[in-house]
């Protein structure tokens, strides 16, 4: 298992579109990706369970994933958010 803390910096937060990218991103990793929010954990392939958790700009998430390829789907993650999901 490998994690990391983010913090979203998309102006609206992880709405419609870029929670659509993320998970569509995730959704080709064998690992589990989950995102830590507000207590709560979030499936990261699940466009819904993204829209769900209410994440905002500014809010810290933590990005986890486990699996066989757990490193490159980490690392994909931090850059897709990073780079504003295609915002």
């Amino acid at each position: 298992m490998v994690s990391q803390k983010i913090v979203i910096k998309n102006e609206q937060g992880l709405h419609m579109r870029p929670a659509g990218v993320f998970a569509k991103g995730m959704a080709k990793f064998a690992s589990d990706v989950t995102i830590n929010f507000g207590g709560k954990a979030t499936n990261g392939k699940s466009l819904l369970n993204i829209i769900g958790a209410g994440i905002k700009c500014g809010s810290e998430i933590e990005v986890v994933c486990e699996g066989a390829d757990e490193e490159e789907a980490l690392k994909t993650a931090i850059e897709m958010i990073e780079s504003g999901l295609g915002e």
